[in-house]
């Protein structure tokens, strides 16, 4: 048998990729926001923070780009078989090729290309919402605690805090329950409250185990680690309820770590600051791990008064002897 020289242009496959790019074009398009935005959370009326824009567009390229591999991949395959078969009429041999450098360098440059670009567009994403060298440059200090299970908040440029309890029963929240009628809120939950286009700098820290401080809207998420403080710099940027959670399973009632996040104008925080300062709750709660601060344990600020502030145990001692 002679080798035969293949004879075939790929012709019809520049038509069907140009049919298919321009069938992409046209869906994305008429595409609604949310495929638009790669199925995150998001809203019509604006960004909920500086960064969700940059996440969401890194998302969505990602996905753009692995789209267009696959579909390249898949027409070249399906193009080789369809086009180079095996003929009933046709009993030569195809041209037997050893190696081909060209493509071989190829297959080695281009991933390489790939996964470099990814890397730098995820490294400038991740490091301008870390933003550690700017960290002391934020309008606003606030210190998260996660505990079994539940949260603490100290507003360290307020000098307050608040605290939250366990939530018993998640399952029966109903809509009634919910804070300003906001999906996976309620008016049980520990809220955060937030000023609305304020850079704040995330202190995180754990009480006891690991935690996992998220907030879907925000599309940002970051471990609370005990004897580690992890940070994280963010401006809301939409006046809103959110809700928040722990994405780390953390326990017996991981379910029930749940807490509200509220981004209200500047007036309204401030509100919400001389309401907690007139409850007493001036200083900042411990984040230290140990038995020492197993009942939340204080530490009272020079001008306030502990004899005014609430008792902040959750119960947590009881809880832990029970089991």
């Amino acid at each position: 048998m002679r080798s035969k020289p293949p004879t075939r242009t790929p012709r019809a496959l520049l038509r069907a990729s140009a049919v298919a790019v321009a069938l992409a074009v046209t869906v994305s398009g008429c595409a609604s926001d949310t495929v638009q935005r790669g199925y995150l959370p998001g809203y019509t009326d604006g960004e909920v923070t500086n960064h969700t824009a940059s996440m969401t567009n890194l998302w969505v390229g990602s996905w753009v780009a692995a789209l267009a591999v696959g579909v390249l991949t898949w027409g070249l395959i399906l193009w080789c078989v369809a086009a180079y078969r095996k003929r009933r009429d046709d009993h030569r041999l195809p041209v037997q090729t050893r190696y081909h450098l060209p493509l071989e360098l190829m297959y080695t440059f281009v991933p390489l290309v790939m996964v470099f670009v990814l890397f730098i567009h995820t490294d400038t994403v991740m490091s301008s919402v870390q933003d550690a060298e700017n960290a002391d440059e934020a309008d606003l200090q606030i210190q998260v605690v996660g505990k079994q299970w539940s949260w603490d908040f100290n507003y360290l440029s307020d000098d307050v805090y608040d605290f939250g309890t366990h939530e018993g029963d998640p399952g029966s929240i109903t809509a009634e329950d919910q804070l300003d009628g906001a999906a996976g809120t309620s008016t049980s939950f520990p809220t955060l409250y937030l000023p609305v286009d304020q850079s704040i700098h995330f202190t995180l820290d754990s009480r006891d185990v690991i935690h996992s401080f998220w907030i879907p809207a925000f599309l940002y998420k970051q471990d609370m680690i005990p004897d580690r403080t992890n940070q994280f710099v963010v401006t809301p940027t939409r006046e809103g309820t959110y809700a928040g959670k722990c994405a780390e399973l953390c326990g017996e009632f991981h379910s029930g770590m749940l807490f509200n996040v509220k981004v209200v104008s500047q007036e309204e925080y401030d509100a919400h600051m001389e309401e907690l300062r007139a409850l007493g709750q001036t200083g900042a709660l411990e984040s230290g791990e140990g038995e020492e601060n197993s009942g939340l344990d204080r530490r009272q600020s020079s001008s306030g008064d502990e004899g005014g502030s609430r008792d902040v145990n959750d119960g947590t001692d009881d809880e832990e002897a029970g089991h």
